[in-house]
């Protein structure tokens, strides 16, 4: 092992940020269409579950490249994007971007497996008493799965934080802009004498995952603790 260089601390750092953004845009849309999926009944609704986790059957490289031709320069979206100022190719936001749709459909099966469990005469409960849908949404529904969002987080955070092949073909790998921690483990291993810096790197990714997961542990019983005095 080797010491961390100005340059891998660099990237340590641009990986947490691009986690950090991936999970939180990401985890909203996750609960919504969780929330769809386990409760909804509409046409079309085994086509949304199958798009949802396309990710996780194409290759990474197949969804940074398909994200590279729609929201590149010059792509149907990306161009009148640009023309306003948003830039997602080659750019942190880019890598983010990329990160969030390949841990999209990670996160979004634990939190619909938690709202199926969710005892539906819990809200018919609440339904007779008055309870809007909003209110039951976020008094009933929200706290009932709270632990399935910390584990979606969870593993959208750690799915961010180790992906490769859609975020290097969409963001590239620029030193100081979007250099992400996997991918600098991948140059270090391609590298005569890198093998201590990828170790050093492997240790700092893999203690950033126990960190995250402890933390979500944590923050789950302190969830559920209130409950279980009730």
């Amino acid at each position: 092992m080797t010491a961390l260089s100005p340059g891998d601390i660099a990237a340590i750092l641009l990986s947490l940020k691009v986690a950090a953004a991936a999970m939180l845009v990401s985890l909203p849309a996750a609960f919504a269409v969780a929330l769809l999926l386990a409760r909804g009944r509409f046409p079309g609704r085994s086509m949304l579950d199958t798009l949802v986790h396309l990710p996780l059957v194409l290759p990474p490289v197949a969804t940074g490249y398909a994200l590279l031709v729609l929201l590149g320069r010059n792509g149907p979206l990306g161009r009148p994007l640009a023309e306003i100022g948003v830039v997602f190719a080659f750019d942190w936001t880019g890598a983010a971007l990329a990160s969030a749709v390949m841990a999209f459909p990670l996160m979004v099966r634990p939190i619909r497996l938690a709202i199926e469990a969710i005892d539906p005469e819990v809200d018919e409960v609440a339904l007779t008493l008055g309870a809007r849908p909003l209110l039951r949404l976020l008094r009933i529904t929200v706290p009932l799965a709270g632990p399935g969002l910390i584990a979606g987080a969870v593993l959208g955070f750690a799915k961010a934080l180790g992906e490769f092949g859609a975020t290097i073909t969409f963001a590239a790998a620029i030193p100081g802009e979007t250099l992400t921690l996997p991918t600098a483990i991948y140059q270090a291993v391609q590298t005569p004498g890198g093998e201590g810096r990828a170790l050093t790197l492997c240790a700092v990714a893999t203690a950033i995952a126990i960190a995250a997961v402890f933390a979500a542990n944590a923050f789950g019983r302190a969830v559920e603790r209130p409950t279980g005095r009730g």
